[in-house]
């Protein structure tokens, strides 16, 4: 009987050393680093264990490494735990990047196909907004009607945009960084509990994102995906999830994140 469920982290979550304990224990998360590190022709395992944080966390980096990391564990509970994804596990989900985590764990992607997807969508995300023009906040304890007045308002300065609901009053903002300090500012203002920037190095999920949708749109159309082993629950806006996951992984860029009530 199909008990747990899986989702898999986006950007923001990564820090210098994660998985490195887990690899130096384990075989199987071993294999899994150094398959990345073999596909992207380079030593990233490196960069995530020992940093610099700042090299980490450019989003060429965060998002093959997350990925990275998300697989050795999964490696890990399936070789050495014992755990049968088919007969075992009812659901995955990811959010943002930890939907192509999600598809690698599904066996939909293989981890080397995944990686190199990854880097060229974290490349093609930069490139979009140069690094510093633009960011993300975390809007804490604020409703969406407030939220979009907060955007509204702070736009004035440089597009922003609603880009993820959260749940739980927890909102994210994305867009040009004048208009991001902006925001934080009339938040502030207006008495939110909380607004932080995030450790991004660009405005995903929104409209800026445009040219990367642009280049994933041409590399996944040549990328082969398997059936999944377990039912995949997309964590986009609605009109988004009802597409085949190939076009929602396209659209995922720069579509707005509804985590707040997706069902299941």
């Amino acid at each position: 009987m199909a008990v747990y469920a899986f989702t898999f982290p986006g950007q923001g979550s990564q820090s210098v050393g994660m998985g490195q304990e887990l690899a130096a224990a384990f075989p199987a998360a071993r294999a899994v680093f150094q398959e990345v590190d073999d596909a992207l022709g380079e030593h990233l395992s490196k960069t995530i264990f020992e940093g610099p944080l700042e090299t980490l966390t450019s989003t060429e980096n965060a998002q093959p490494a997350l990925m990275a990391v998300s697989m050795a564990v999964l490696r890990v509970l399936e070789l050495d735990g014992g755990l049968d994804l088919a007969g075992r596990v009812s659901l995955l989900a990811g959010h943002s990047l930890g939907e192509y985590a999600a598809l690698a764990a599904g066996r939909s992607f293989d981890v080397a196909q995944a990686a190199k997807l990854l880097r060229l969508r974290g490349q093609a995300m930069q490139r979009a907004v140069p690094a510093g023009e633009g960011g993300m906040a975390a809007l804490i304890g604020v409703t969406l009607a407030q939220a979009e007045e907060i955007c509204t308002r702070a736009s004035a300065e440089g597009s922003t945009e609603i880009a993820n609901d959260n749940g739980g009053g927890q909102i994210v903002i994305s867009g040009k960084m004048a208009g991001i300090d902006a925001a934080i500012n009339i938040a502030k203002e207006m008495g939110i509990k909380r607004a932080l920037k995030l450790p991004v190095s660009a405005p995903f999920h929104s409209s800026l994102m445009k040219p990367a949708e642009d280049v994933m749109a041409e590399a996944l159309a040549k990328a082969t995906l398997q059936h999944l082993l377990c039912r995949l629950l997309p964590m986009l806006q609605p009109s988004v999830r009802a597409m085949p996951i190939r076009f929602a992984l396209i659209w995922s860029s720069r579509s707005q994140v509804v985590c707040a009530g997706a069902k299941v």
